[in-house]
């Protein structure tokens, strides 16, 4: 059995937390392939390694004083590898990365090199193999991941690699230059490891017991999620839960690869199993609870709508023009309405809706602005009747008056539109009818 681990800023941070790990994956001798974040902030008032990187790179690239800086970031590490016992050495590479900082050789390279530094150090205290993320994962000049070549580096490179630690993060392009995931790339890293070597499960461990309900931010203590489907998690991502890099799904989705999300620091609790499809019957009628602020909303009407040929498809053209993408667009016989990220929106509202009335003609277009829009998601959902109805009876019961509500045809989720002064009170709502009242 094979497995590939990943462990976040936060479970790194310090050695207290780097033996923590090292206890997970000794206590289980399927995780043979490690990845590691850079250090995360120890305490509220700390600093993530990453942000002093960038301090540093931005200090000494433009000739300012950077060297407190870099010694704070030389302290973190000295500070884990002593707490380690570790025979381990970091001033050649110390020595390096400050000459290319100076050199001005990216801000990527920066950033990259927390990660970087963590796997050396990871690999010194598991006695396992340190593979450079740069020699096996590979972006296009534009910074697209080349996926096809990194599985087959990937593939071949560990093939006859028992065990090894790679940095998460980060690869490099075809000039040899580094170019980094977005910020939570560690997480895609884990799961390209994971597809390449045809790994059982890929657990991805961080300071979370796995993905919960609802955002604990707005219920408190809510319940963990025990299995979600990725299409579900999908959905979750997309509205905002943010417990896994919504790019890491895709990978391991291809191999039907299974995702577990584990706390490392109670790595007795099972967390959250993500797999393709399962059997096992929810534990609620729905899955999760996730949604954004900030969007808006413009409702066109013209009658006989419906008989025009093409309406739809001249209405979102003029958005294409302007960029602007579309969230969602219910519909009824005579009005259209589209709901779009506000802040993309209001710089170019007059152009859109003058360029609405050229292509269509429209009796009125109106618009609503300061809206939220609010995903309730759940494989269950489709099996259960009077979902909906509760979820309005709920909102109904709690004041909030519904600005939009949109079902795929796959049952399994359900978009709702409230004003961005309803958006706690309605998840809180819907909260209490699907879970608190279930326990």
């Amino acid at each position: 059995m094979k497995k590939v681990v990943k462990f976040g800023g936060s479970s790194l941070a310090s050695a207290r937390q780097f033996k923590k790990a090292g206890d997970i994956i000794r206590s289980d001798k399927s995780r043979r392939y490690v990845i590691p974040s850079a250090p995360g902030k120890r305490n509220d008032k700390d600093e993530k390694v990453t942000d002093l990187l960038y301090q540093c790179y931005d200090a000494a690239s433009s000739g300012g004083s950077y060297k407190k800086i870099l010694e704070k970031i030389k302290k973190r590490y000295s500070d884990i590898i002593d707490g380690l016992d570790l025979n381990l050495n970091l001033d050649h590479e110390f020595d390096r990365i400050e000459e290319n900082f100076i050199a001005g050789i990216g801000r990527d390279y920066a950033a990259s090199r927390g990660e970087y530094l963590n796997g050396i150090v990871m690999a010194a205290y598991l006695g396992y193999e340190f593979i450079d993320a740069a020699e096996v994962i590979f972006f296009d000049e534009k910074g697209n991941l080349e996926s096809e070549e990194t599985n087959r580096e990937l593939g071949e490179r560990l093939e006859h690699v028992e065990r090894a630690v790679i940095p998460g993060f980060y690869g490099s392009k075809a000039d040899g230059s580094i170019k980094t995931f977005s910020r939570g790339g560690s997480d895609v890293t884990g799961s390209i490891v994971a597809r390449a070597i045809h790994a059982d499960m890929y657990e991805n461990w961080t300071d979370v017991s796995g993905f919960l309900v609802a955002d604990p931010r707005i219920i408190d203590d809510p319940e963990v999620i025990e299995t979600i489907t990725y299409r579900e998690l999908r959905e979750l991502s997309y509205m905002g839960a943010s417990v896994l890099h919504e790019d890491a799904i895709f990978p391991v989705r291809r191999e039907g690869i299974p995702i577990n999300i584990r706390n490392t620091n109670r790595p007795e609790e099972k967390g959250t199993l993500i797999v393709e499809s399962t059997c096992r019957k929810p534990r609620y009628v729905i899955t999760g609870i996730a949604g954004k602020k900030g969007f808006c909303s413009i409702n066109i009407e013209k009658a006989m709508m419906n008989a025009e040929v093409g309406f739809c498809r001249k209405i979102l053209s003029v958005f294409e023009q302007h960029d602007i993408s579309i969230e969602h667009m219910p519909s009824g016989i005579d009005t259209m309405t589209v709901f779009v990220h506000q802040s993309e929106f209001e710089e170019y509202e007059q152009s859109v809706i003058a360029g609405i009335h050229r292509a269509v003609k429209p009796d009125l277009v109106d618009l609503e602005a300061d809206l939220a829009l609010i995903a309730v998601v759940g494989r269950g959902m489709k099996a259960t009747r009077g979902t909906a109805g509760r979820i309005f009876s709920a909102l109904a019961h709690a004041r909030i008056n519904v600005k939009m509500i949109d079902q795929g045809s796959s049952e399994f989720n359900i978009i709702i539109g409230v004003k961005n002064a309803d958006f706690e009170p309605a998840i809180k709502a819907i909260y209490d009818i699907f879970v608190t009242a279930a326990l």
